[in-house]
């Protein structure tokens, strides 16, 4: 138990945030100093706010409810245009809807939604799309009475009758396996708690192979052996992954054939394969990992087929026979291209499919493995993104996949690879009068400080753009691991363009949309192209007169958090507001902890600090770090208690230091959920209360109130 003594500061904090003079009602809260010490390279950080990491402290918690409280205060004049907003964002959206079914083995599988229910029901039909449904699991039903809920790896037994899936209630990301008859109904005794999610059965239908995480840094590094009907506490451990920059993972091909461990990191991949039909057997090394040598493997008939960066910055295909998979055995089958990034294949009987990129764009070619001609699919806008979506069947001439630009909403497309025809199979509905026609999207080309071009995408409502320098806009970026951010869909995204706020998606180095080089560009010791890219972007867009500096807003989340958190720093003086969702912050102290989730794996991402050259390159744009005082835009923080990816200390420990130094009257708001974790509120609708939270802090710095 915590002593008198101990609670005194509790007391005091609780007392300055809510006995202040009626006139001084609304003032944020001051977080106690508590100096640290923190010291490497003979070089020492005085860290005010180190405190703040004891998630279990009556004062850290007292802190966070303080500054929640400010915020609803700060907040309270936009309450009741909140709830129009969030039920008008709510009124787009088709309450009673269904996924476009995909046949595996024997089922047409899908989920659908019921109205005013916030999860997915999962089902399923036998053989044809008129046989009875069977609900496989109702979300709805799990998630009673938690206020957080998630489900992930839904997987069915090779027969067809049995059903695993991992659950979580916390937001925390650990995972309770467990398994049901889909016939009868009935649940199992075998639950497996405090686990990943991530699951493959063997073709015995009674094996299952599933991964563990390490429950202090939440690296996924063990893998599992579990037969049906014995008990948890003895599962065999089949692999570990004792490199801690390494993360493990294990799947079935879509052939059936084999089960797949995969052990990978930022720059090397490795991979292990056993046959599904002999679970005890022992897994084969698919061949030593090399550092920077990065690729993934699929299986078909006699050979794994194999895209590497082997000698080939942007990828390229290759082949190999399946027993002999040293890489002196490989067949190159598809080049490396200098233009063109290959990202990845799907394989079917007579037709191999590539997801490529090319000029920030995705690309779909379609090429015949007996030769015959190649095409890629015309998609016809100036931004957008397609990619190949689930095609659980080999033996078929049709490749489904998914479309989306910033005009067009989700479609579900089945295209025949022989006819080249297509079929839309579905397109997301947008209840209410929109029409695509209404608006119009746009590529532009910023120039950089260093000469390179950066892309831009943009949309905006036609009638109310005028181009003159007066319409207010929300410029977005990530540009991190190489993940491309592409140009799609949102009805809620609506809210704000109807009203005369453009949306913009600056693409970045630190993603690949112009390629392997694009990420290699933005990362590591050159990772300040991320951040004077985005500032190069908003300044081009001001001197273009899309939107003007006093009418620009800044987004962006996790390691885009890091993004803003540096621009802040960087450029306020280009940023009307910063809306900064669970951002990485606090660079220099996470990577310097190993026992943080996501640090060790990602030396080869953001360098490692223990090295005196990144630790002083780190240092340099670390937000936490390069707070001072001097104006700083208005700000809208955002973080959850529970996020297993960016701790909740890193922005409240941001938010507290820009509290004590930064010298103007600007808004500074954060906002934790207690419930939940990295992506926030779960379910169906409570996210779009989020939205119209952040909307209406944007829409009452601009003045609009309808």
């Amino acid at each position: 138990m915590r002593s008198v003594k101990a609670l005194i500061p509790l007391f005091l904090l609780l007392m300055l945030v809510s006995c202040q003079p009626a006139e001084q009602a609304v003032q944020p809260p001051v977080a106690k100093i508590e100096a640290k010490e923190l010291e490497i390279h003979g070089d020492v950080r005085v860290d005010n706010y180190y405190w703040l990491k004891e998630r279990e402290n009556p004062e850290v918690i007292a802190y966070l409810t303080a500054e929640n409280d400010y915020t609803a205060k700060m907040m309270a004049n936009t309450e009741d245009f909140q709830e129009k907003l969030f039920e008008e964002i709510k009124g787009r959206i088709k309450q009673t809807d269904e996924s476009v079914p995909y046949f595996k083995n024997g089922y047409w599988y899908y989920s659908r939604f019921e109205e005013g229910k916030e999860y997915a029901i999962y089902c399923r039909k036998a053989g044809t799309l008129e046989a009875e449904e069977e609900i496989m699991v109702d979300s709805n039903m799990l998630a009673e009475g938690h206020p957080f809920f998630s489900i992930r790896g839904l997987n069915v037994s090779t027969d067809n009758k049995l059903l695993a899936y991992g659950v979580d209630t916390v937001g925390r990301r650990f995972y309770t396996i467990s398994f049901m008859n889909i016939e009868s109904g009935e649940m199992y005794d075998d639950v497996i708690p405090d686990v990943t999610g991530n699951v493959a059965w063997a073709n015995d239908n009674k094996t299952v192979f599933y991964g563990k995480q390490d429950p202090e840094t939440l690296r996924s590094f063990q893998i599992y052996l579990h037969e049906l009907g014995s008990d948890p506490a003895g599962d065999a451990l089949i692999y570990q992954e004792d490199d801690d920059t390494f993360e493990a993972y294990v799947w079935k091909t879509k052939s059936d054939r084999y089960i797949i461990i995969a052990s990978q990191q930022t720059l090397a991949a490795e991979y292990r394969f056993l046959d599904a039909d002999n679970p005890s057997g022992e897994f084969t090394l698919f061949m030593p990992r090399e550092r920077e040598h990065e690729y993934s493997i699929d299986h078909f008939g006699d050979y794994f087929y194999i895209v590497s960066n082997w000698d080939a910055q942007n990828f390229r295909l290759l082949k190999t026979p399946v027993t002999a998979t040293a890489q002196e055995n490989w067949e190159e089958v598809i080049p490396h291209r200098e233009d063109v990034l290959l990202e990845g294949i799907e394989i079917f009987k007579d037709y191999l499919v590539l997801q490529e990129r090319k000029d920030a764009l995705n690309q779909i070619r379609i090429a015949p493995w007996d030769g015959g001609e190649e095409h890629y699919i015309d998609f016809g806008e100036p931004a957008y993104m397609a990619y190949v979506s689930t095609n659980p069947e080999f033996d078929t001439p049709v490749v489904r996949y998914r479309y989306s630009s910033l005009t067009t909403p989700w479609s579900t497309y089945d295209y025949n690879m022989a006819s080249r025809e297509q079929e839309l199979m579905k397109r997301d509905e947008v209840l209410g009068d929109f029409d695509p026609a209404n608006y119009t999207t746009e590529r532009l080309w910023a120039t950089a400080r260093d000469g390179v071009k950066v892309p831009i995408s943009l949309v905006y409502k036609t009638e109310l753009m005028k181009k003159d320098g007066t319409n207010p806009l929300l410029l977005y970026a990530y540009g991190s691991y190489g993940s491309s951010t592409d140009a799609t869909f949102s009805s809620i995204r609506l809210t704000l363009v109807d009203r005369g706020v453009s949306y913009a998606i600056a693409h970045v180095r630190g993603g690949q949309e112009l390629g392997r080089w694009w990420y290699d560009d933005g990362k590591l010791l050159k990772k300040k192209n991320t951040f004077t890219d985005f500032i190069d972007c908003a300044k081009y867009l001001c001197d273009e007169d899309y939107t003007y500096a006093d009418g620009l807003f800044a987004q962006g989340g996790s390691a885009g958090g890091l993004l803003m958190g540096a621009i802040a720093n960087m450029a306020p003086e280009q940023f009307k507001g910063i809306l900064a969702h669970v951002p990485w912050v606090d660079v220099i102290t996470t990577m310097l902890d190993p026992s943080i989730p996501l640090t060790t794996s990602e030396y080869d991402e953001w360098g490692n600090p223990n090295d005196k050259v990144y630790y002083d390159y780190m240092l340099s744009y670390s937000p936490y770090d390069q707070v001072e005082a001097k104006a700083y835009p208005n700000m809208l923080v955002t973080t959850s208690l529970h996020d297993s990816q960016v701790q909740y200390f890193e922005p409240a420990k941001w938010v507290a230091k820009l509290r004590a130094l930064k010298t103007d009257d600007n808004r500074l708001l954060l906002r934790t959920n207690m419930e939940a974790g990295h992506g926030g509120a779960s379910g169906r609708f409570k996210r779009y209360r989020d939205y119209a939270f952040y909307y209406a802090f944007m829409f009452d710095l601009l003045g609009i109130t309808q």
